[in-house]
C-alpha cells in the first residue's frame, strides 16, 4: 500500500489569470496559476482520467507526456474537483496547434482538408508529411504514431486538430515536439452526457469515437502502425495493473468537505482500462 497522498485545496484568487478553455465538447474553466496549469471536471471524472493515464504511462518507460495529479481548486467560492500540470512552455515558446499552423500555411483548415482524403493512411501521412516540410521536425511520424497509440488504449475521444501541437521559439523562428497532453476525455469520463454512470463500459467502449483521422481507434493506430512503428509497451501483467489502480483509489486523502471520485466513478475507471488491457494483452506481459 502506498502512503497517503493529500489532495489539496488550491486557492485561486479573481486576480490571477482565467481562461475560458474548451474542449471538442465545449468549455471547461482553467486556469495558469504559479506556473501550473489548473482544469476542472466539466463533463464527469475529466481529472481522475488525467490522473490515471499519468499514473499508467509511469509504467510504460515512455517520456514526453504531461504529468498531472488531482487537486481541489476554490474559486469564487466554489470548490471543484480539478487537477493540475506544470507549465512545460519555457520563456519565449508558443505552443502552435497544428490546426492553426496549417491554416497559416495554407489558408485552409487541416480538419477540412483531412475529410476529404479517403484513406487513413493518407490522411495520417499527410499531416506527417505537412509538419515535416514545414517545420523541418524529423521523426513527427513516430511521435503521432505513440500518440495515436495513446488514444487507442484509453479510448480519448478530444483529439481534434486543435488539440495536437507543437512547440514554437521566437527567438529563432523554430519547432519542437510538444510533450504529449490533454487525456481528459479519456476512459468515458463524460458523464454528463455521453456515458452515464450505469452504462457498463462494454457498451461505452461500442460508443468511443476516435479523432481525427478516422473514427475507429483501432484503424487510425494500424495506419500509423504501418507507416511509422510503435512504441505502447506497458512490462507488467494485467493482473498487476488491477491491483496498481486499486491502490491508487485507496491512496488519495481528499481535504475535509472536498468533492472527490466516488467508488462507482472508481469503477467505471478500473473497468475501462481492465477491459482494454483485455482487447490489447499484446501490450502487457504474459
Amino acid at each position: 500500500m502506498r502512503e497517503k497522498v493529500n489532495v489539496p485545496v488550491i486557492e485561486i484568487q479573481s486576480g490571477n489569470i482565467e481562461t475560458s478553455g474548451h474542449t471538442s465538447k465545449g468549455n471547461q474553466l482553467k486556469w495558469h496559476h504559479d506556473g501550473w496549469w489548473y482544469k476542472a471536471d466539466a463533463f464527469g471524472y475529466e481529472s481522475l482520467a488525467e490522473t490515471v493515464v499519468t499514473r499508467l504511462l509511469q509504467e510504460t518507460g515512455l517520456t514526453g507526456y504531461v504529468r498531472y495529479e488531482p487537486v481541489t481548486v476554490s474559486w469564487k467560492g466554489r470548490l471543484y474537483r480539478a487537477c493540475r500540470s506544470r507549465n512545460f512552455l519555457r520563456e519565449g515558446e508558443e505552443l502552435l496547434p497544428l490546426e492553426k499552423l496549417y491554416r497559416s500555411a495554407t489558408s485552409f483548415s487541416l480538419a477540412e482538408d483531412l475529410s476529404h482524403i479517403q484513406d487513413t493512411d493518407l490522411r495520417i501521412a499527410h499531416t506527417v508529411q505537412f509538419v515535416e516540410n514545414i517545420t523541418g521536425i524529423q521523426g513527427f511520424g513516430a511521435y503521432l504514431s505513440t500518440m495515436l497509440e495513446l488514444d487507442m488504449f484509453f479510448q480519448n475521444e478530444d483529439r481534434h486538430t486543435n488539440n495536437m501541437a507543437l512547440l514554437y521559439r521566437h527567438a529563432d523562428r523554430s519547432y519542437g515536439l510538444c510533450p504529449y497532453f490533454d487525456m481528459g476525455l479519456s476512459l468515458y469520463a463524460d458523464t454528463r452526457e455521453k456515458y452515464p454512470l450505469d452504462m457498463d463500459a462494454e457498451v461505452c467502449r461500442g460508443l468511443a469515437r476516435a479523432k481525427p483521422f478516422s473514427r475507429d481507434f483501432d484503424e487510425q493506430a494500424d495506419a500509423a502502425y504501418r507507416l511509422y512503428g510503435r512504441s505502447l509497451y506497458f512490462p507488467m501483467r494485467r493482473n498487476d495493473l488491477c491491483h496498481l489502480l486499486e491502490d491508487m483509489q485507496n491512496s488519495y486523502e481528499p481535504a475535509p468537505g472536498a468533492p472527490w471520485y466516488s467508488p462507482k466513478e472508481w469503477e467505471r475507471v478500473r473497468a475501462a482500462v481492465m477491459g482494454q488491457a483485455l482487447s490489447y494483452s499484446y501490450l502487457f506481459q504474459a
